[in-house]
């Protein structure tokens, strides 16, 4: 109990201490320092009559103090009896007194009322800015940079001002430029996410626009299509020649799809979400950056271009390197053209355009650079219409491709050099499994399957039954069918560039964008057809040309392939009229028309066959070179030996079986028999020219130091034979003694040793009557002098001496005379 220990040390448990312990409670009791309760229990707990003595104490223990207290009062009684007059006396100023405290008192509760309603007020104003101050804080955590702007402004602008000159204000001031750079950064990161991400969405962007773009383009020829059925036209006007599958022209660029009923096909918004760009553009706007966001996202974008504007090493190798390529391209500017009409003056279209302008160049040089590097002209057409999409995708963008289109007709002479290149290789393949000779047929089938692949007439070959054969070779209707196939493939590069789609105004329902006439034709009929006459003419004069060139030259072609070669080309020579129909039939433009391109292809023919006639010439004349070879002849001997050599007469055969083949040259009209004649007749004369001129070398070759009369007349007995086959006519067509002329020549030389006519030759010697005229003195005295050298070990001329010592001297005086005419020669040249 509380107390109760100090209370215990009082307590007198003998009988003689009893009193002084009540003494000392009485003492505790006035003194107030102990409770009374445990005091007075103390007491009353020692024995059960103690309070009685207690009490006793206690009575006169009071009544002790009434006496002090009355003497006391006695002692103070006229001091308060003056302090009572005293008192009376101011009670007046008393009253007046607490009137005067009364009015402090409703003083200084006015005071604290104003300063109370001053306090509420004060609070009442800052209470809105801290509720907007937390505001903020709930805006930062949610990431609405937006509105935490706005709401810093009305903290600046409303709410700032009221309570300025408060502590918690002013840090509230200090933070808020912290939280603006933080909104900054994060808006700035914002921004770079989203340009990374529209870095890696650029392929699939482009690829979406530019499947809207073809999407487009397929309504429109449909449209045109029905607009041409509609009044009765179509583009083209084709005859039975031109395979039904290849009568309509249209597009073979798609891109790939899953599937033929694809789900529509998305749009930007759908692939790129473009928020960030938006809160960062109001976010820099608000602060008063705008033109720190703008310089930054131009700067940013224009490295994005010049990375999507790099092509990748290989991309000419594969059309899907082209496509990424132009996939990037398009999604970049897809999305520059969104955020120029999305926002405003983020970008303007002077940048845009200068931003164009500058990848459109790159574009023109990347695609010039690598389209030529391309050896198939299947990729080069592939290539030639993505840039048609990819051209026609930008340009719905409103950005302008005429240089594109403009290097569409580079890529197109590109185009037509692959076709070149690979057509070359198909003529040599076809030239290589050719087996040059007439093509035989067995049956009417066979016969008609012939006549529908190359457009031969001959009614004479008609009239024949079978088996019969066609003059020409294999490889005629297969070259034939090959031009075709290459004007087909040349036409292809036209393809989606010959039209101007326009809508009708009737017209509904059409896409976005989509107005009459939105296309333009980048080539007109007549400049495709004379765009195929080129290339065909190309593929005539260079290329078939020139391979026709190479097969004549080859070493195992032999004078029967080059006879047929000639058939060949004559033909193919007839064939050109019935490919410039079906050039005509394509395109539909006349070719009475002023500016319309021939085909040169008679040109190309006629040198080919002229380059195989001369190669025969060439090739007889090798062969009587072998023979000539073949020669062995003993200078020396001295009679004949009755006949003609050996060598000379095999030849002569070999000559008469050759000029036979010429008999299969073509003859099916005038003009052809003419032909056959003149190159027999020219092979003829040329292999008796080339004879006569290898047996005059023989005789005057250098190496040959002397000729006896026996190998004169034995000489003499080859040339009466050439001479005899001469005027045997083994080509029909020469007129009189013409072809014995060709040994001329080698006749007077022969002559005038054989008869020693030398007289008449010295006296005749530069008459146009000369019986010798065609003997040169040189010539002569080369021969004399041989046969000189002879005379003088053999003793061939001392018959002569014997005889007539006489005619030594006039051989003298003939050699004398001989080199007086070659030094008049001489000096006269």
């Amino acid at each position: 109990m509380p107390g109760a220990g100090k209370a215990d040390m009082y307590a007198v448990p003998l009988e003689e201490d009893k009193d002084q312990a009540y003494e000392n409670a009485l003492v505790e009791i006035e003194s107030f320092e102990l409770p009374i309760e445990a005091t007075l229990r103390s007491i009353y707990d020692d024995q059960p009559n103690a309070h009685q003595k207690f009490m006793e104490k206690l009575d006169t223990c009071i009544r002790n103090h009434d006496k002090e207290i009355e003497k006391m009062c006695n002692f103070h009684h006229q001091g308060f009896v003056d302090a009572i007059t005293e008192l009376l006396k101011v009670r007046t100023d008393a009253e007046k007194l607490k009137v005067i405290a009364q009015t402090e008192d409703i003083i200084r509760c006015r005071i604290q009322q104003r300063n109370i309603t001053t306090v509420v007020e004060k609070l009442q104003c800052c209470l809105p800015v801290l509720e907007m101050y937390s505001k903020l804080k709930e805006q930062m955590n949610a990431k609405r940079y937006y509105s935490a702007l706005k709401t810093m402004e009305q903290l600046e602008n409303i709410y700032f001002p009221r309570v300025s000159q408060y502590r918690f204000c002013q840090i509230m001031i200090e933070n808020l430029p912290k939280l603006r750079e933080d909104i900054k950064e994060i808006s700035m990161s914002d921004l770079k996410d989203f340009l990374e991400s529209i870095r890696k969405h650029s392929n699939k962007i482009g690829e979406t626009a530019m499947k809207q773009a073809q999407q487009q383009k397929i309504f429109y020829v449909a449209l045109q299509k029905q607009n041409n059925i509609n009044m009765g036209r179509t583009m083209y006007v084709t005859n039975g020649e031109i395979p039904e599958e290849r009568k309509e022209v249209t597009s073979t660029y798609a891109f790939e799809e899953e599937d033929e009923n694809e789900e529509e096909v998305l749009n930007v918004q759908d692939l790129v979400d473009f928020s960030p760009v938006y809160r960062c553009l109001h976010i820099y706007s608000v602060l008063g950056d705008e033109e720190t966001f703008e310089n930054y996202y131009r700067k940013q974008r224009k490295k994005q271009a010049r990375l999507v504007l790099q092509p990748q090493p290989s991309m000419h190798e594969t059309v899907d390197g082209y496509r990424r390529y132009f996939s990037q391209i398009v999604g970049f500017f897809v999305v520059e053209d969104h955020i120029l009409h999305v926002t405003q003056g983020l970008v303007t279209r002077a940048y845009t355009d200068e931003l164009w302008n500058m990848a459109l160049s790159k574009i023109i040089a990347v695609l010039r650079a690598h389209s030529s590097y391309c050896t198939d002209p299947d990729l080069v057409l592939e290539l030639k219409n993505l840039i048609v999409v990819f051209a026609d995708t930008l340009q719905g963008y409103g950005f302008p491709v005429n240089r594109l289109f403009d290097l569409l007709f580079e890529i197109r002479d590109q185009y037509s050099e692959t076709l070149l290149k690979k057509w070359a290789g198909v003529f040599r393949e076809i030239f290589e499994e050719d087996n040059c000779s007439p093509i035989p047929v067995a049956n009417e089938e066979e016969y008609k399957i012939i006549i529908s692949k190359f457009p031969f007439q001959d009614p004479d070959l008609e009239k024949h039954s079978f088996p019969k054969k066609f003059p020409m070779s294999q490889s005629v209707p297969h070259i034939y069918i090959q031009v075709k196939e290459f004007i087909y493939a040349s036409l292809k590069f036209s393809e989606s560039l010959h039209r101007r789609y326009r809508i009708p105004e009737s017209s509904e329902n059409l896409p976005t964008g989509v107005k009459e006439g939105d296309l333009r034709c980048l080539l007109s009929s007549t400049e495709i057809d004379d765009m195929l006459r080129k290339s065909t003419n190309l593929l005539l004069t260079r290329t078939l040309s020139s391979c026709l060139q190479n097969l004549i030259k080859k070493p195992h072609i032999g004078l029967t392939e080059l006879v047929q070669i000639i058939i060949n080309t004559t033909h193919l020579e007839q064939a050109c009229k019935y490919l410039e129909d079906f050039i005509t039939n394509i395109t539909n433009i006349s070719q009475e028309t002023v500016h319309t391109t021939r085909l040169y292809g008679l040109s190309t023919f006629k040198d080919a066959r002229h380059s195989a006639e001369g190669e025969i010439y060439t090739k007889l004349n090798q062969k009587i070179d072998e023979f000539v070879q073949l020669a062995d002849y003993d200078w020396t001997m001295s009679e004949p030996d009755g006949r003609a050599s050996g060598y000379l007469m095999d030849l002569i055969n070999f000559l008469r079986s050759t000029f036979q083949v010429f008999t299969h040259l073509p003859n099916n009209n005038n003009d052809h028999a003419a032909m056959s004649g003149k190159v027999a007749q020219t092979a003829c004369m040329s292999a008796c020219q080339h004879l006569s001129t290898s047996l005059m070398q023989m005789l005057l070759d250098s190496e040959l130091k002397q000729i006896s009369m026996g190998a004169v007349q034995q000489f003499n007995l080859d040339v009466i034979q050439c001479e005899l086959f001469a005027s045997s006519e083994p080509v029909p067509g020469f007129q009189g003694d013409t072809l014995q002329l060709a040994f001329i020549d080698l006749r007077q030389l022969l002559d005038l040793f054989m008869v020693w006519d030398w007289s008449t030759y010295l006296a005749d010697y530069g008459q146009p009557a000369s019986k010798y005229l065609r003997v040169n003195p040189n010539t002569a005295l080369t021969l004399l002098e041989k046969m000189k050298d002879t005379n003088k070990k053999n003793n061939i001329f001392a018959q002569f001496r014997k005889n007539d010592r006489d005619k030594q001297k006039l051989i003298e005086t003939v050699v004398r005379q001989l080199r007086s005419l070659v030094n008049g020669m001489s000096q006269h040249t």
